[in-house]
């Protein structure tokens, strides 16, 4: 019969240890997320609005409705938020936008594979075809912002701290949200 680990036991109090340091590094590894895809998508907006006809004539190989159009709202976008995200201004705001585009890539560059794979092979190797394509990513880390914020290294922080006074300074507070007990 397996026994549970008691909260005072060693096992117990160096996994919340492992916890409360691995707190630490929240901000720093959104931070460097935001940086390095930040980068990407400046790149790549950047891309679709120099090399416009080239990236028409590849979203009507897609069926993207209305290319044209979709070259520069896609490519804006990717851009305007790629530099706002490495700035960490309007994290949360920017990450709605980059989702819809993602997701709109996905189903639009892989949609006659996905719709294959799910009819021929099953659902595992159309979960396959969708985490494969090069928008996925792209997808999962605007999920990421939108759900956990650009981290305390950000001008949103900034703001949120100093200007609008919506988030506390928690000085009672690990990074991870468990309280500081002198007794430790």
């Amino acid at each position: 019969m397996a026994t549970a680990i008691k909260s005072g036991s060693v096992p117990a109090r160096a996994y919340g240890t492992l916890v409360c340091g691995a707190s630490y590094l929240q901000s720093p590894v959104l931070l460097l997320l935001r940086f390095t895809w930040g980068w990407q998508l400046v790149e790549s907006g950047y891309g679709h609005l120099t090399h416009v006809q080239k990236t028409v004539d590849a979203f009507e190989g897609w069926g993207v409705p209305l290319p044209h159009l979709s070259v520069y709202v896609s490519g804006a976008t990717e851009l305007v938020g790629g530099s706002l995200l490495m700035l960490g201004l309007a994290t949360r705001l920017i990450s709605v936008p980059l989702v819809f585009n993602f997701i709109v890539a996905i189903v639009a560059a892989s949609r006659s594979d996905i719709a294959g794979a799910f009819h021929k092979q099953g659902v595992l190797a159309g979960w396959d075809q969708i985490v494969n394509d090069t928008a996925f990513p792209m997808l999962m880390l605007a999920l990421v912002m939108l759900a956990f914020g650009p981290g305390k290294v950000s001008i949103d922080y900034l703001l949120g701290r100093i200007v609008w006074r919506t988030i506390p300074p928690h000085a009672d507070q690990r990074p991870g949200g468990f309280p500081v007990n002198p007794a430790q």
